[in-house]
């Protein structure tokens, strides 16, 4: 039997739920922090603290890094491995760049190949230690392109020595510049020679535009060739990501704040995996139940011989004759299969939609009513950040959101425990949302609207700023959660017996009739069983 005070424990639990989501909770809780402040005060009572596994998981998150490179630091960074290299191996800088981009920009790799064969590594860039080619005492040279007789001070080679007139070079450099970044592994025009040419000759014989041109193409290189960067996909964009891989997350947010998994490079999309993403983008596009009809053959051999786009005579006659017992209870599943897609997918485009116009709403936030707020209030715009931070976190878990309905696609239909656990806390996560948009969006209009500063202004604040820190802990646990699998739950329906009760997902009050949970917090739930 519970004890006294376990009672009243899980009373006070379910009375914050009854208001938290009624919105009758009083201004003085907000005002004064709640029962021991606000920090401490009311949040979601079904996700508590995760588990040990997802503390882990936070952790290593918590060690990864990345660091957004502007045009300026690439280049920095581009100079800094190139003089490395070349004070390391005491070769010339340009040397040092041949070798670079063919080891993809990895310092460590350049110096393990040199330092276990110098030779090899050598031959593999075309890299002459000396000339192949050598002439003394000659005051004219034949170009090996036009064969023509040049003085010698209008012929220049590369490391091999087979010599070129000036005007020839100049017009195989330039010809090769705007071919593409194949100019960065230029070789000597000799067809049999393997010499690499350097961006000395590009410097000394290249026209300005051509010089330009090859220093973007070894700028790009040195993101696009090197493992640990990538351009953020954002139309537009310049900006680099630089990820110190690890076992985490890969979502990273760029100082365009574009979002985007540096994995795949698709739009962050915690908490599905980069796998499931791809299959959903596929089939989206794919529209693949679309594609069959009531016969199950093409949409493409229907028309009006056949009766029609919307109806379809081959299988009402095929019906009659008895042919279509099988077909029958494959079209069945073929609707019902739709219909499940559909759902899902509605509900993940209608968020998208929800998300974009949050971002406009965010954007007329910041450029019109901030400045508005702090004029009627008289309080100063950096005062005001609580609201840009709601709706911040009103666009980040639309994203989540979104994703969301990914993954509930793609959740196997026998695991019933989970999916019935899943779709709880989908559902309380859309609750909690609406509920912060509401108070950002609708709420907010009578201070925008208000002839001059307020009481009821400054409660608003912590009201909307109480709502934005338990939604965003409430979601970071959500996700946390889905990544780990709802590893809580097993197969029966019951939460693992093994697990604290610490560590479990707990149930609190659920919304559309669902009651009261039959559990306080801490203790283990079972789904199925209550």
């Amino acid at each position: 039997m519970d004890s006294e005070d376990d009672m009243m424990d899980a009373n006070y639990v379910d009375s914050v739920d009854d208001d938290f989501y009624s919105g009758d909770m009083d201004d003085d809780y907000y005002s004064d922090g709640g029962e021991d402040g606000y920090d401490d005060g009311p949040d979601y009572d079904f996700m508590a603290e995760a588990a040990d596994d997802l503390d882990d998981m936070v952790l290593s998150r918590m060690q990864q890094s990345y660091t957004v490179l502007r045009e300026g630091d690439i280049q920095q960074r581009l100079e800094d491995d190139i003089a490395s290299v070349s004070t390391v191996l005491s070769i010339s800088r340009f040397d040092a760049i041949i070798l670079l981009r063919h080891y993809n920009w990895s310092v460590s790799k350049v110096h393990d190949e040199w330092f276990a064969d110098e030779e090899a590594a050598r031959k593999s860039v075309g890299l002459l230690d000396k000339p192949v080619v050598q002439f003394s005492n000659i005051r004219e040279f034949t170009c090996g392109i036009c064969f023509e007789s040049f003085p010698c001070e209008k012929i220049t080679s590369a490391a091999c020595g087979h010599p070129f007139c000036l005007s020839c070079w100049s017009g195989y450099i330039s010809t090769t510049i705007n071919d593409g970044p194949g100019c960065l592994m230029l070789r000597c025009p000799d067809p049999s020679c393997w010499a690499a040419v350097g961006q000395d000759m590009i410097d000394l014989l290249a026209s300005d535009v051509d010089k330009d041109k090859y220093s973007r193409y070894l700028l790009r290189s040195y993101v696009e060739d090197n493992r640990k960067t990538k351009w953020c996909p954002a139309p537009g964009c310049e900006y680099a990501v630089d990820f110190a891989a690890g076992g985490g997350s890969f979502d990273v947010s760029c100082l365009c704040s574009y979002s985007f998994c540096w994995n795949c490079t698709e739009e962050a999309h915690r908490p599905v995996d980069c796998g499931t993403v791809s299959k959903w983008i596929l089939k989206n596009s794919a529209e693949s139940e679309n594609m069959n009809w009531l016969c199950l053959g093409a949409w493409s051999d229907h028309g009006e011989r056949t009766g029609g786009f919307y109806a379809c005579n081959r299988y009402e006659a095929a019906k009659q004759e008895g042919a279509y017992d099988e077909a029958e209870r494959r079209r069945e599943m073929a609707k019902n299969s739709l219909e499940r897609y559909t759902h899902y997918y509605e509900r993940w485009a209608s968020n998208q939609s929800s998300r974009q116009k949050a971002l406009a709403d965010l954007h007329q936030m910041q450029t019109v009513h901030l400045e508005k707020l702090s004029d009627i209030h008289c309080t100063p715009e950096s005062q005001l950040k609580f609201i840009t931070d709601a709706w911040l976190q009103t666009v980040e878990c639309r994203r989540v959101l979104k994703w969301t309905y990914a993954y509930g696609y793609y959740l196997p239909e026998h695991e019933h425990a989970k999916r019935q656990f899943f779709e709880y806390l989908q559902g309380e996560a859309e609750s909690g949302l609406e509920r912060l948009h509401q108070c950002a969006e609708k709420e907010l209009e009578q201070f925008l609207n208000a002839e001059g500063p307020s009481k009821e202004f400054d409660e608003f604040r912590t009201k909307l700023a109480g709502l934005t820190s338990v939604t965003k802990n409430y979601f970071e646990n959500l996700v946390r959660a889905l990544e780990n699998g709802l590893a809580d739950v097993d197969a029966h329906g019951a939460c693992s017996k093994t697990t604290s009760s610490k560590n479990v997902v707990n149930v609190g009050k659920g919304r559309g009739g669902r009651g009261k949970g039959n559990t306080k917090t801490g203790d283990s739930i079972r789904i199925i069983d209550d």
